[in-house]
């Protein structure tokens, strides 16, 4: 399928192409080329759909919680990281 932009920039999907995938999509940029993902109207829905029930019985506040705490200790290790790094 080719589509051209408008002037404005806009690409128009067909409607066969936005009743299987939605109408939501995330623009990628790639170092070869751009691709459009498919959005789940509810995010948490498709990711228990792509993992099957590895967090069937976990709430979004949860899995919220659980992420900004991996952050927290990822962002904590890398100043570590850093700090030893000045210390040379």
């Amino acid at each position: 399928m080719s589509k051209s932009t408008d002037e404005r920039g806009r690409i128009y999907l067909p409607k066969d192409v936005r009743e299987r995938f939605g109408e939501q999509y995330r623009i990628v940029e790639l170092p070869s080329h751009v691709a459009l993902f498919p959005v789940d109207e509810d995010p948490l829905d498709g990711l228990r759909a792509a993992v099957g029930d590895a967090f069937a019985e976990t709430e979004a506040d949860e899995l919220k919680g659980q992420a900004r705490e991996a952050m927290s200790r990822e962002a904590d290790a890398e100043a570590g990281d850093q700090s030893h790094d000045g210390e040379e």
